[in-house]
């Protein structure tokens, strides 16, 4: 293991939540790990997350864990030739997707954000792995990523849209409605 290259913190903006984000450069690539911490309609839910990238910031991995109100959570997402598994379940229509998108955190915004070459107001798409809000299920998710300026970026998937600032180091500190933050280091 290399060491830690920053930390994020965020804090939600559309209710009660908070998360934290190490990002580390690990022998084979990257490393995100986190915990997240919400309320939910009367539900508490508290997740740590561990996201394993190649050192092109292609995801092939990711581990969830801790509870959401009464139930014990524990996750591993696993990508291959054929697609990604949750719990050793493949996921259909998922081969082509190259970036995870864990729905309860932010910190996943920066896969895209370092692998993709966005240098103008041109849209980039890309089909990510999406964890799904019941943590049940895997689905691809279309989402398009388009700089604005320099740390501006515009966010769009089916039926969503936000705008993004991020910080030099790919994490997003201000996602419009949703989050804010800030990152150490």
């Amino acid at each position: 293991m290399t060491g830690a290259v920053c930390t994020a913190h965020w804090r939600r903006i559309d209710g009660e939540g908070t998360d934290r984000c190490v990002l580390a450069k690990v022998d084979g690539g990257w490393l995100l790990s986190g915990q997240a911490h919400w309320r939910e309609n009367e539900t508490e839910a508290q997740l740590t997350y561990a996201v394993r990238c190649d050192p092109a910031w292609q995801s092939l991995s990711a581990d969830v864990a801790g509870r959401r109100g009464s139930d014990e959570i524990a996750l591993r997402l696993l990508r291959d030739s054929g697609g990604w598994t949750l719990n050793g379940v493949a996921q259909p229509d998922t081969q082509t997707c190259t970036d995870i998108d864990l729905s309860f955190t932010p910190a996943t915004n920066l896969l895209p954000l370092r692998r993709l070459v966005l240098d103008g107001p041109v849209p980039v798409p890309v089909t990510a792995a999406w964890l799904v809000p019941d943590l049940d299920a895997i689905r691809p998710l279309p989402q398009h990523y388009t700089r604005l300026d320099g740390d501006t970026y515009a966010y769009d998937s089916p039926g969503f849209t936000s705008r993004l600032t991020a910080h030099p180091s790919g994490f997003v500190t201000e996602y419009a409605g949703l989050w804010e933050g800030w990152v150490d280091g």
